[in-house]
């Protein structure tokens, strides 16, 4: 089942992580050792979770970094159906082995 519009890891991070714990994007950048603006990109969504981010955010947060990188791909994958027309894609028939 697919979930609805699911969330930017970014904003999943602000409201899981940040706000109920009151730390700052600074704080965590810190805790991640990249570059403050590297995190604001991400909690703002305009920059994606990498391999390399989601090990750190792992290490950081906890989670694995592949549940990391599958809230990426599946916030990415919803973005795309929301505009992609595949109307003319035609389906490949394989001949039988």
């Amino acid at each position: 089942m697919t979930m609805y519009k699911p969330p930017h890891p970014g904003e999943f991070i602000q409201e899981v992580y940040l706000a109920p714990n009151a730390l700052s994007c600074r704080e965590l950048s810190s805790k991640l050792n990249v570059a403050p603006s590297t995190l604001n990109r991400i909690l703002k969504g305009s920059s994606g979770i990498s391999p390399e981010m989601a090990l750190r955010l792992s290490k950081a947060l906890g989670r694995s970094p592949e549940s990391w990188l599958a809230m990426q791909d599946a916030h990415d994958l919803w973005q795309v159906k929301q505009k992609l027309d595949l109307h003319d894609v035609m389906r490949v028939q394989f001949k039988a082995a």
